[in-house]
């Protein structure tokens, strides 16, 4: 998809050039990690999520048939918010619903309600009664769920794990405190490297007593569902990210 240069309110000084980018970057906008196709400003270094570049005045979702989520350019008040979706800290753009007091960040509004590439199927559900292959819990925030319901993914797990495995390459000599806002505030470029879910899920499968073979097998299927999972939540739903996450069970 082809865009054109566009003025934001948010950096009215400079126009915005779309791009694409393998190299994780903070969003401006709702100060979340994005990848993929993005609007940059090349001279302040500012970076801005397609979906936080062009977002839309209002929006509904199916997940809250009774809701009207209005855009906003900061949380609607002072006091802590957390996006419904992923359960992250809400610090800038939001999708906000007033009469429910629901918060969404734009990349999670937006989620695709399913994935496909012509192998796996991933559909985005609100609850799921599954264990996720992260953290083994039920429940928590929206997840992705595989059509035949073997694999399922918390949105909140997704984002954990990019993050964890990029503090502990950008901050790991200096032994600064791991965690996900640490990482979000700050202004240097993350370095590039997916985490692997190798040893992840075979501890999961293993614990569930399935037979080495079926245990390799979940393993490949579930980590190419990751691959689909983590181009979405991190705002480029339409590209697989290859060169970032391709290698994702090999590490």
């Amino acid at each position: 998809m082809k865009y054109n240069e566009i003025s934001h309110f948010s950096h009215p000084q400079h126009q915005l050039k779309p791009g694409y980018t393998e190299v994780p970057f903070k969003c401006d906008g709702c100060k979340e990690v994005g990848i993929g196709s993005n609007y940059k400003c090349t001279t302040c270094n500012y970076d801005l999520h397609v979906h936080c570049a062009l977002p839309s005045p209002s929006i509904t979702h199916p997940f809250y048939t009774k809701c009207s989520f209005q855009f906003l350019s900061r949380p609607p008040s002072p006091i802590a918010r957390y996006c419904n979706a992923c359960e992250k800290a809400v610090s800038g753009f939001v999708y906000h619903c007033k009469l429910c007091g629901f918060d969404l960040h734009p990349c999670c509004a937006k989620l695709p309600s399913m994935l496909d590439d012509g192998e796996v199927e991933l559909y985005l559900y609100r609850k799921v009664g599954s264990a996720c292959h992260r953290c083994g819990r039920k429940g928590r925030s929206w997840s992705y769920r595989s059509k035949c319901k073997k694999y399922n993914l918390h949105v909140a797990c997704v984002k954990e794990m990019l993050v964890e495995s990029w503090h502990e390459i950008y901050f790991g000599r200096g032994g600064a405190s791991g965690n996900y806002g640490d990482l979000c505030g700050q202004n240097g470029k993350f370095e590039t490297r997916i985490p692997s879910l190798k040893g992840t899920l075979e501890s999961y499968h293993h614990n569930h007593h399935q037979s080495k073979g079926k245990v390799k097998k979940c393993c490949e299927m579930a980590g190419l569902a990751m691959q689909f999972v983590i181009s979405a939540v991190l705002g480029d739903p339409t590209t697989l990210i290859v060169g970032v996450v391709g290698a994702l069970m090999s590490k």
